[in-house]
């Protein structure tokens, strides 16, 4: 662990300037990272798209990466996108509704798996949301909502408020044995705790890079399983989603095989190079130990905020029921007021829900959870 250790004192500068617990927002670049966007900038400058090929070959790198992060059968089902909510809206509006059907969240989702379902109102397609603030058994509750005009399931694999994180595999076996489409907003979780789209049975699955992948913002990931893939109606279009989008003269086209057809331009190559830079750090650890660091550092700040009789834990300390989201109030001072007390002391954290969210990664070093918790014991 010395030269983990070394690794990520390294790649996170962050990590001496800020006591930075914010990656549930936006998360720091690692080291590698910046200097991945400066090299490109820099050939942009002297060489301008002398190179292009090369920079193809790092779009092939990157979908390769997260086809493994998320367990895909291949590259080939992972689309880039600008971020969560175009990839939910493409299903949202790709999907083949009739009249009566209804899709089920939970309440309280964050407005990106929230508004894109409300929008389908229009067309006859109903919102059933789920509370589970203070629900035992989640998925119980989420399936207990679904009948049969229900066509599909829509759930934050980690909720951005309470961190309560749900199990995946459960609810994509259930809705597979029932026919309901699985979708998981996978940005609170991807890149700490596993995402196999083929164990758990997930269709879909959108992610940002910006947060727990430790990539920048304007980019994501788009998984569409094969069987869904050409079910979904396209509503953008353009020459980089064609069968043949290097043939400019070719008069007669047809959308890609792969999920490339939901690509109507340009790529992102600044994001795709920071992106990839971000990944191959990430790989590098490996996610066993990324999700071993990160419940330890959250189990830490559970336990510390349980043990002050002046805060309130909001976040579930059941093993499985919490990733890297820790949410708490001080039940005398307003949680306005002790989030400016926190950014005052160069802590990095957001107000949510009515309370504080921390967000460690796992290069965090434990002296850093620890000031935080000094900090916070008002």
């Amino acid at each position: 662990m010395t030269d983990l250790s070394e690794l990520f004192e390294q790649e996170f500068p962050v990590d001496s300037n800020l006591l930075y617990l914010n990656h549930a927002a936006v998360a720091p670049w690692p080291t590698r990272t910046g200097d991945a966007v400066r090299r490109f900038a820099a050939e942009c400058v002297d060489m301008g798209a002398h190179d292009y090929p090369s920079w193809l070959d790092q779009e092939h790198t990157l979908r390769g990466q997260l086809a493994r992060q998320v367990n895909a059968l291949s590259s080939e089902d992972i689309a880039l996108v600008k971020n969560t909510s175009e990839g939910l809206s493409m299903i949202a509006h790709g999907f083949p509704w009739r009249a009566g059907d209804n899709v089920v969240i939970a309440a309280g989702e964050f407005p990106s798996n929230r508004i894109v379902w409300e929008s389908l109102s229009r067309y006859g397609v109903e919102l059933r949301q789920v509370p589970l603030a203070r629900c035992e058994d989640p998925e119980s509750a989420l399936l207990a909502a679904a009948d049969d005009r229900t066509r599909l399931l829509s759930v934050s694999s980690v909720h951005y408020v309470t961190g309560l994180r749900l199990d995946l595999a459960r609810l994509g076996r259930q809705c597979r044995g029932r026919g309901i489409a699985f979708c998981v907003d996978a940005i609170q979780g991807l890149g700490v705790v596993p995402h196999d789209v083929q164990e758990m049975g997930i269709d879909f699955l959108a992610s940002d890079a910006h947060k727990w992948m430790l990539g920048p913002e304007g980019i994501a990931v788009f998984y569409c399983s094969p069987q869904w893939r050409e079910r979904l109606t396209l509503h953008e279009y353009g020459w980089h989603m064609t069968d043949h989008p290097e043939d400019f003269d070719r008069l007669e086209w047809s959308a890609a095989a792969s999920a490339r057809r939901f690509e109507c331009g340009s790529p992102n190559m600044l994001g795709i190079h920071a992106f990839a830079a971000s990944l191959e750090l990430l790989e590098e650890v490996g996610l066993a130990e990324i999700e071993h660091r990160v419940l330890g550092h959250a189990r830490l700040l559970m336990e510390g905020i349980s043990a002050n009789p002046r805060l309130e834990l909001l976040t579930r300390n059941e093993p499985g029921r919490y990733a890297g989201i820790v949410s708490f109030r001080h039940r005398t001072i307003p949680s306005a007021t002790l989030f400016q007390h926190l950014q005052e002391q160069r802590v990095v954290c957001a107000q949510r829900g009515g309370g504080i969210r921390l967000s460690p990664h796992a290069y965090h070093r434990t002296e850093v959870l620890e000031q935080v918790l000094d900090l916070i014991a008002l």
